[in-house]
């Protein structure tokens, strides 16, 4: 998982913009408490009392904490996640192709390429797509390495989004990748582009979402908290309970998890 129960307090904090000393006024729990919440000293009572202030669902948030939940593992033909250290952490990158026409995508690089790359080859699938989730330096830092090993590959990106020669797209443009479709939503804030590809044509729906979200977490609004949350509310939410979710970091997970197990979406439960 990526987010300790920690680090959601953290990041609703800093999107909602309550301190300390308010949420102690709200809550009624000591501020040196909440220090140490945020520092992952784990209080059930305290913990469930800041949560709703902070647009929290409290149950969820302790059971995230209790570290008692994780996604059903996902294996789909056609989608393979691979995984790469990045500083203190990890990221993810996919591979998704059509078995028919052999025709491959990838999804961001991650830090390092080189197995979905020897994956590509091993299959002899043709890479044709480089989509970018969004322009955070860990999830296009091997860009280069795909596009020498596949010179023809197009690589796209939304617009709002800065990545220096890239083919630019406005959200709601639609493209085909063999007899698969790939629809982009905007799902802005982490980013101010960021972007999450919805694919249809495999066995289950999937949708590759960079760091909107997260399995009992979400990327953080770096940009806009409001619009993060906005955003996966209208454009991730709505997809159907049995789409796939895959995430910038952590583990795979679907739309109907989530509503289920994630903190930052209490109207689900």
């Amino acid at each position: 998982m990526e987010d300790n129960f920690e680090d959601i307090l953290g990041k609703a904090m800093r999107g909602t913009g309550l301190s300390d000393p308010i949420l102690e006024f709200l809550t009624g729990v000591p501020e040196e408490t909440i220090v140490k919440l945020k520092d992952g000293v784990f209080d059930e009572d305290a913990l469930r009392k800041v949560a709703a202030p902070l647009g929290l669902d409290s149950v969820t948030l302790v059971e995230r904490a209790k570290e008692s939940w994780t996604p059903e593992p996902v294996s789909i033909e056609g989608l393979r996640q691979f995984n790469t250290p990045f500083e203190d952490m990890t990221v993810n990158y996919y591979l998704v192709w059509d078995a028919v026409s052999k025709e491959a995508a990838i999804f961001d690089t991650g830090t390092d390429a080189s197995e979905g790359l020897k994956l590509v080859d091993e299959l002899g699938l043709k890479l044709t797509h480089m989509f970018i989730s969004h322009s955070h330096l860990d999830h296009i830092l091997d860009r280069a390495a795909v596009e020498k090993h596949s010179p023809e590959i197009k690589t796209y990106v939304n617009a709002f989004e800065a990545v220096e020669g890239a083919d630019r797209f406005v959200a709601g443009k639609t493209f085909s990748l063999g007899g698969l479709t790939i629809e982009t939503r905007m799902t802005k804030g982490h980013s101010p582009g960021g972007t999450s590809y919805i694919v249809k044509g495999l066995a289950e729906q999937i949708a590759i979402v960079g760091d909107a979200l997260f399995a009992q977490s979400m990327g953080g609004g770096m940009i806009s908290h409001s619009d993060a949350l906005a955003t996966n509310r209208s454009e991730l939410f709505t997809l159907s309970d049995e789409t796939v979710v895959c995430p910038g970091h952590g583990p795979m997970t679907t739309v109907g998890e989530e509503k289920a197990h994630n903190p930052f979406f209490p109207e689900f439960k």
